[in-house]
């Protein structure tokens, strides 16, 4: 799907794609839409999957659940999405993992915080 659909579809105007009616063109944008909106949430649900479990995991495992748990979690999480794109290389892996337990560990201090 290109950038002038979806913002097409975004801004409700027609996209012109060839000599279809207008109900024909806007049909087609709406399941390319629908399509591409599929195709970008399932690594995202993915990735709560895989988080949620590990923190149930992680919580019975080790009996608390601290930054530690959380630097796990995040890691693990940010491997499955870095896994999910198409364009996977090792230094995006370890990139994806460490932003993905900072983030994690930060959220848990600062939830503990306030």
């Amino acid at each position: 799907m290109t950038r002038e659909v979806y913002f097409a579809a975004l801004e409700g105007t027609s996209f012109e794609c060839g000599d279809n009616t207008s109900g024909e063109t806007n049909r087609k944008l709406l399941k390319a839409l629908v399509r591409h909106t599929g195709k970008e949430c399932l690594p995202w649900g993915l990735a709560a999957w895989v988080y949620s479990g590990l923190a149930y995991g992680l919580k019975e495992a080790r009996g608390a659940h601290d930054w530690k748990n959380s630097a796990i979690e995040g890691a693990l999480t940010g491997v499955v999405l870095a896994l999910t794109r198409n364009d996977q290389s090792h230094e995006q892996i370890v990139q994806c993992a460490i932003i993905g337990a900072a983030i994690s560990t930060t959220a848990n201090v600062l939830s503990s915080l306030f």
